[in-house]
């Protein structure tokens, strides 16, 4: 679907017009009104009014940047509107900026509902020292309350028999395995942050866990995504961003009833969440007289609402992907499910078989490159002048690090649009890792939960695998799964069902 197709079927024929009006005025003063006299990135000659919209494939905008980055190279311009936006493609082109050049492209710049919602604070969407230090506390706490121990892998252990055991429930029947895989993983998470897991029945988790999905897809939608560019137009006509608007604020209702509930207990003798140790670390900062810190209720609340959305989507939605790989392609089913039964047998995948069940790895790093859960990753903005690959580019200037660019990059990977394990194997079937695979992203805005998000893939998946062969619903062949992503802040697999046969 094209950009002036949502337009229409967003906005009224008066609504349109009127908008339009209003967009003559700012063209009239737009930037490529004027003559550059730097060497500024190329690219596709904007229209007036509307830039590179109409260009722009609204439902996979990462698809129409690729085709873009063949001609006018691997650092462009497009207008979305009169804003300019700078595209970086490619492993290498990416890796430099996102690294070598971290300082200058290390600014975040938020979406306007996540400015409207007061949500551009805590670690995703946050930037200057506010961010460095919600940044700093969040890595320091994620290992302390148990990222990357023995005993955070226990928690996804246990985890792990609790879907077993709701797969089972199923008798082999085609079943939605999205939400009870949405539970397990949002539980590890918020073992970390509010210290207890839940009841996959409970209907404030329900809830909250539901509502988090819906925002995330509103938030990539295109109606939402012109409402960034064009505000004043999406205030008063855009409905996605009144809806957006209204699960913002029920979402940050439920995390505050269970922020209160721990500030009503609160024991600095027993803190066993990121929490608490927040709420303690203010409170310490109040005794001693430190009134001017960064560590007020609203960060709070976003950075455990970061924590939270970032530990539960992106990981469950790649389990999904990866289990429907596994039924889309049983070959490939079948030969993970033979390294397990050899080498593990019937006992408990632990994290420390990792390197021992090489396939199985090559699988699961498969998964997370073909997947492309966030093909335009989160924008970036240039937090100063800066001369990259001969090309200028003004201080605050949104740029797009082009993920889907480097997780598909031809000249990285052999099959880059096929699912194919042995990208991840050398000649002598060892694990092999691969400097291109970036889902995490990359330099200062890397996603800071990263081990945790392996740890939990490699044993979630791997259990799963030892205990069920997943399959088409009857009637419905292998061939006819469909793979095409449903769009939206994040490419999750569109609803489907699959049946989960018992292996033991």
């Amino acid at each position: 679907m094209g950009v002036l197709d949502i337009l229409l079927h967003s906005f009224s024929p008066v609504s349109l017009m009127v908008a339009l009006v209003f967009l003559l005025l700012i063209y009239l003063c737009s930037p490529f009104m004027f003559s550059q006299h730097k060497p500024e990135p190329p690219g596709p000659r904007p229209l007036p009014l509307l830039g590179n919209l109409l260009q722009l494939d609204a439902k996979r905008p990462d698809k129409t940047l690729l085709q873009f980055s063949k001609k006018y190279g691997s650092v462009f311009s497009v207008y979305i509107g009169s804003q300019k936006v700078v595209v970086l493609a490619g492993y290498k082109t990416v890796k430099e900026a996102l690294v070598k050049y971290k300082e200058e492209f290390g600014e975040r710049d938020p979406p306007r509902a996540i400015m409207d919602a007061n949500l551009h604070h805590g670690i995703t969407f946050g930037n200057g020292d506010s961010w460095r230090e919600m940044r700093r506390f969040a890595l320091m706490n994620l290992k302390d309350f148990g990222m990357g121990t023995k005993s955070c892998e226990d928690k996804i252990i246990e985890e792990s028999h609790h879907i077993v055991q709701e797969f089972k429930k199923f008798n082999g029947e085609a079943f939605d395995l999205s939400q009870v895989i949405s539970y397990a993983v949002c539980n590890i998470i918020c073992s970390m942050i509010y210290g207890t897991r839940f009841q996959y029945d409970a209907p404030d988790f329900v809830y909250i866990i539901n509502q988090t999905a819906r925002g995330i897809r509103l938030l990539g939608s295109p109606a939402v995504q012109l409402y960034s560019f064009f505000p004043w137009i999406g205030k008063l006509f855009c409905s996605a961003q009144k809806e957006i608007s209204s699960i913002y604020a029920a979402n940050k209702s439920h995390h505050l009833k269970l922020l209160n509930r721990l500030k009503e207990n609160l024991n600095p003798q027993m803190c066993s969440s990121i929490a608490e140790a927040f709420m303690l670390h203010q409170q310490q900062l109040e005794i001693s007289g430190v009134t001017n810190n960064h560590f007020h209720s609203t960060n709070l609340l976003v950075t455990i609402m970061n924590l939270f959305n970032a530990g539960t989507e992106t990981t469950a939605a790649t389990l999904r992907w990866g289990i429907l790989f596994m039924a889309k392609y049983p070959k490939i089913q079948a030969r993970v499910q033979e390294e397990l039964n050899r080498l593990i047998g019937g006992r408990q995948v632990q994290v420390e078989d990792r390197q021992r069940l090489p396939f199985t790895n090559a699988v699961i790093h498969e998964t997370q490159r073909l997947a492309n859960l966030v093909p335009l990753s989160l924008l970036h903005r240039t937090s100063q002048d800066v001369t990259f690959q001969g090309h200028f580019i003004k201080k605050g200037t949104t740029v797009i690090p082009l993920l889907t660019s480097v997780l598909y990059d031809e000249s990285e990977w052999e099959k880059p649009n096929s699912f194919h394990p042995a990208h991840f194997l050398d000649k002598h079937g060892t694990f092999l890792k691969r400097d291109a695979l970036l889902p995490f992203s990359a330099g200062l805005r890397m996603c800071p939960g990263e081990s945790l998000a392996r740890m939990e893939l490699f044993l979630f998946f791997a259990t799963l695998l030892q205990h069920f062969r997943f399959s088409p619903p009857p009637g419905v062949s292998e061939e006819e799964l469909d793979l095409t992503p449903q769009g939206g802040g994040a490419l999750h697999p569109f609803p489907h069902k699959l049946c989960a046969v018992s292996l033991m």
